[in-house]
């Protein structure tokens, strides 16, 4: 996902989207708004009450109790009013905006679940975190403080002109010509600060993916002592993320408090000296004077916190952007036309002329054509990159292919739910993977219809229930990342257990024994063939002693079915599976034609 300095009206339609979350909270948000309302106007009304209390009696010295106390009381109601006014609207604002992150969060996690697996092959896994973590807490500092003190800022800045007018029109108009001054901050502001904060939340990003490859990879890297390397990498990044956020402390030092302090020495020279020379020819009202340095100062101070709070402003609508670029990614996993009747029963697998392209320009499946009859066994093997992967990869709904089609029971797989083809069909991986937790979700994986008992069934069936049982808490063991504690046998008969547990009809097998040790894979290999009976399975195998009794061995070679058979027709043929078996075992000709015999 490719990011781009966003431009003025790029940034309007980031924040417009952005708004459109406040929707189910529009209650609250009016409660919020009225409350700030309030609160601004007894910010704007206290000064009136001191100017009054200057000019009517202080200046004519006449001090009269009841007045006095009752003016007195009533600034002292408002200023105390306005601390729990504003005490209420800021934590409504808060909730409202963890609210909204909340549910962002949910879309985006969402999402993700929903992408095909062609946007993971290109995007960085931290990346992903990133946008989900990261840019979603810089979007709830918009809705926590920016939003607030922008409503607050602009209806204090309208309150203080109003108050200002009701003082003296012409100092007013005269004080209006600071508003074009401090527009043009903020454009420039906006306009610089646009570039650098998508450069630091981009550098974000990929230290966030550098984090992770390292963590993921830390055994290789230490294995070929590649710290000093991820190091320079890992620092190159973060050097950068520096240099970003030390561009974007500088325009901050000198387009936000520095520049509208110096608008704001230049607004008290010009009042000061409209009332000086107003001085000369009549008298003035010194409360007047008090009331309109006050404004002023109160009409600057929101305009600062609103410039102080464009940091956040900024960094909140580069990581929207972000984040509904995300939202908008149209590479989504395999849409079925789904047809509610449609259901696997016998498991009958039928290739036809299926091609595929991972881009859409090389086929890596030329033509597939193969059948696969119930409880039968087909074996998928070839060289590193024959295409072997992707007919999984087809059969599993993770990719759309590109031409032919693909029948389950003599019907298109577009057809079925895809809960159905999940349901239905068992995958076991080379590198199992097992999740935090214990072994007894991993195995039933939160489907409640799968019993305790069921669980450990499945246990027996796979040769996994022995090694359980030895565990400290049996099936409540706690499984650690990955299931880092147990041995990859171990991790793969779980593997195979949280398979059978859902009684799949169609078997698929990516090379399952491919890291095992010899005493485990004994274990393993009864496991499968106990797996296999009853089954349609399909199996990719690297090690062609592993699938010799498979009904069907197809042999794949660029993309193209080059031979097909049982495994004594294959060895007869003299083939490429004939060359394969030869390297793989070490023998000459004559010992397979005795072997054979």
């Amino acid at each position: 996902m490719e990011n781009k300095q966003l431009n003025s009206k790029e940034q309007r339609q980031v924040l417009i989207r952005l708004m459109s979350y406040t929707k189910p909270h529009k209650k609250q948000m009016i409660f919020a708004f009225l409350l700030l309302v309030l609160a601004t106007i007894g910010d704007v009304i206290g000064p009136i009450f001191v100017k009054i209390f200057i000019d009517d009696y202080v200046a004519p010295a006449v001090f009269p109790f009841d007045e006095l106390f009752l003016l007195g009381s009533i600034y002292f109601f408002i200023i105390v009013a306005n601390g729990f006014l504003m005490y209420f609207q800021s934590v409504q604002f808060q909730v409202i905006a963890l609210k909204i992150i909340q549910q962002l969060r949910v879309d985006v996690f969402s999402k993700v679940q929903k992408l095909g697996m062609r946007f993971f092959d290109q995007t960085p896994g931290g990346g992903i975190v990133s946008r989900v973590t990261n840019d979603t807490e810089a979007i709830k500092e918009m809705f926590v403080s920016v939003l607030a003190i922008f409503l607050q800022s602009g209806l204090f800045i309208i309150g203080t002109f109003i108050a200002m007018f009701y003082l003296d029109v012409k100092l007013a108009l005269l004080c209006l010509l600071f508003l074009p001054v401090l527009f043009w901050i903020i454009k420039s502001y906006r306009q610089f600060s646009s570039q650098f904060y998508q450069t630091l939340r981009e550098k974000l990003s990929q230290l966030n993916t550098k984090l992770n490859e390292s963590l993921q990879g830390m055994a290789i890297v230490q294995m070929f002592r590649q710290e000093e390397r991820m190091k320079k990498e890992f620092g190159k990044i973060n050097d950068e993320h520096f240099q970003a956020g030390l561009k974007n402390i500088k325009i901050d030092g000198l387009l936000l408090r520095p520049a509208v302090d110096l608008v704001y020495i230049f607004g008290i020279i010009i009042v000061l000296s409209f009332f000086g020379v107003t001085s000369m020819n009549t008298s003035i009202e010194i409360g007047v004077l008090f009331a309109f340095v006050h404004y002023l100062n109160r009409f600057f101070e929101p305009v600062n916190q609103a410039m102080q709070q464009l940091s956040f402003f900024q960094q909140a609508i580069v990581s929207a952007s972000r984040v509904f670029q995300l939202l908008d990614e149209k590479e989504l996993a395999p849409s079925q036309e789904e047809s509610p009747a449609a259901k696997i029963t016998s498991g009958r697998v039928e290739f036809r002329n299926v091609s595929f392209s991972y881009d859409g320009k090389t086929d890596v499946l030329k033509n597939i054509s193969f059948t696969a009859e119930p409880g039968e066994t087909i074996a998928l093997v070839g060289h590193t990159g024959s295409g072997k992967s992707s007919i999984v990869n087809l059969l599993m709904r993770f990719y759309e292919f590109d031409r032919g089609d693909i029948y389950i029971d003599g019907q298109s797989i577009k057809t079925f739910p895809i809960q159905e083809i999940r349901k239905k069909m068992g995958l076991v991986l080379q590198d199992p993977f097992l999740f935090y937790g214990t072994i007894k979700d991993n195995i039933r994986l939160y489907n409640e219809q799968i019993s305790d008992d069921q669980i450990r069934d499945a246990a027996r069936f796979v040769q996994a229930h022995s090694f359980i049982e030895k565990l400290p808490n049996g099936y409540n063991y706690h499984v650690t990342e990955r299931g880092s504690t147990f041995s990859t046998g171990q991790r793969q008969l779980i593997t195979f257990a949280r398979t059978i547990a859902i009684n799949p009809k169609i078997l698929i097998l990516d090379e399952a024994t491919a890291n095992i040790d010899t005493e485990t894979e004994e274990l393993i290999q009864e496991a499968l063939v106990r797996m296999r009976k009853g089954r349609t399975t399909i199996a990719i195998a690297h090690r062609l002693s592993t699938i010799q009794d498979a009904d069907q061995i197809i042999v794949l070679h660029k993309g193209e079915i080059v031979e097909r058979g049982t495994h004594q027709q294959l060895l007869s043929k003299k083939g490429l599976y004939y060359k394969m078996y030869l390297l793989q075992n070490g023998l000459s000709e004559n010992m397979v034609d005795a072997v054979k015999e």
